[in-house]
């Protein structure tokens, strides 16, 4: 199959499971934007209504997907956990992540770990 880039006799069920995450994850995001397009286009309200239900029921599959591969894949939870719903900006939010300014361990306080 073309979806695979190596011999498929090579991958087992899991690998094969992932790839078909995330092909269907990149067809659900396709669909948001396509879905997005047309709600920014059309001037008819009625239609507007439905392209945005169409496409925030995309939106909906694509999480689905975010989440199975969260659950089902390496990196992803970790990745997620660093990078989604956080404050401030999202570039800083590895740094921030990786090297937290202080710590409190059983109400001591360590100082700034930043260098």
């Amino acid at each position: 199959m073309a979806q695979y880039h190596e011999p498929i006799e090579l991958l087992d069920e899991k690998t094969m499971n992932i790839t078909r995450a995330i092909n269907s994850l990149k067809e659900e995001l396709e669909a948001v934007d396509w879905y997005n397009q047309r709600v920014a286009a059309t001037s008819d309200p009625e239609l507007k209504g439905i392209m945005a239900h169409n496409r925030d029921e995309e939106i909906e599959h694509a999480c689905m997907a975010i989440e199975w591969l969260r659950r089902n894949m390496d990196k992803w939870d970790e990745e997620l956990r660093t990078y989604l719903f956080v404050d401030g900006s999202i570039l800083e939010a590895e740094e921030s992540e990786a090297a937290p300014e202080s710590v409190n361990i059983s109400g001591i306080h360590i100082g700034d770990l930043k260098k």
